[in-house]
This record gives structure tokens, C-alpha cells and sequence, in this order.
């Protein structure tokens, strides 16, 4: 099966630290596991996560291993779904200050080159560009 890699990068105007800090708790509006329907997560080198999320009336599972935390530069984790067809992807967040900001880009390495795969683009630019209205109304 061929498979691509998604980029989506965006200049957030919030610290480092406070975008690792935030993609990392689960319990923090805007993240990326907050308000899911279910979570298991265990934020941590090798710990496992678990989470389902209600789109398109039904319910998407993702599971995934964490491969990297280097606060406040680097967050790396597995990715499986239906969507990558059970293929273990890779979730890379490279986190580089930036004229006050932070330069987040996001890499999504290995996921299917076809419809379903190339979907996650369309997520990932919609995670991140909530992440830069957030933080556009609240920098500090």
C-alpha cells in the first residue's frame, strides 16, 4: 500500500512550553484530546492512549504509543484508525519560537494514499487552526 505524509504548520501566538504543555493534558480546553467521547491516555515515553471521537454520526477510534516528549521542542506518538486502515502511522509535533509565537508544525507520517488518508490533512488544519483562534484571544 502507498502511503503519504500530511504537513500543517502554523505560527500560534503562545509560548512553546504553553502549546507542549497544552498537547500534552488531557484535561486542557483546545488540546487535542479534550471533549473527546472517550479517552484513555497515559502521557508518558511508551504509554498508550485511546481515543474515540463522534463524527459523521458514529464513533472513530484512534489508539497510538507515545515515542517522544522532549518538553518543550518535540511530541512524537503512534497513530492507528480505520482511517489508516490499521496501519501504524507516526505523529510528529515540532515546536520552534518564533517572533513571539511558536512555529507548530505538524507532520503525519506514513498514512494511506487514498481518500480516507488523505483526510487527516483536512483535520489536522482544522485542529491547528483552532489552536490559532484560541490563542489569538488569549495569548498570555
Amino acid at each position: 500500500m502507498n502511503t503519504i505524509d500530511v504537513t500543517v504548520s502554523r505560527v500560534i501566538r503562545a509560548s512553546a512550553e504553553r502549546l507542549y504543555d497544552l498537547w500534552t493534558d488531557p484535561a486542557s480546553p483546545g488540546g487535542p484530546w479534550f471533549g473527546v467521547a472517550r479517552l484513555l491516555i497515559d502521557v508518558r515515553v511508551d504509554g498508550l492512549f485511546y481515543f474515540a471521537v463522534a463524527h459523521e454520526g458514529r464513533t472513530w477510534a484512534h489508539y497510538g504509543r507515545f515515542v517522544t516528549l522532549e518538553r518543550p521542542r518535540t511530541i512524537a506518538y503512534t497513530w492507528m484508525s480505520e482511517s489508516t486502515q490499521g496501519l501504524e502511522s507516526t505523529v510528529t509535533i515540532t515546536l520552534t519560537p518564533r517572533d513571539g509565537g511558536t512555529d507548530l508544525t505538524l507532520v503525519h507520517a506514513g498514512v494511506p494514499d487514498d481518500a480516507k488518508g488523505r483526510q487527516h490533512a483536512d483535520g489536522w488544519t482544522w485542529m491547528l487552526s483552532m489552536l490559532v483562534d484560541r490563542f489569538a484571544k488569549d495569548p498570555a
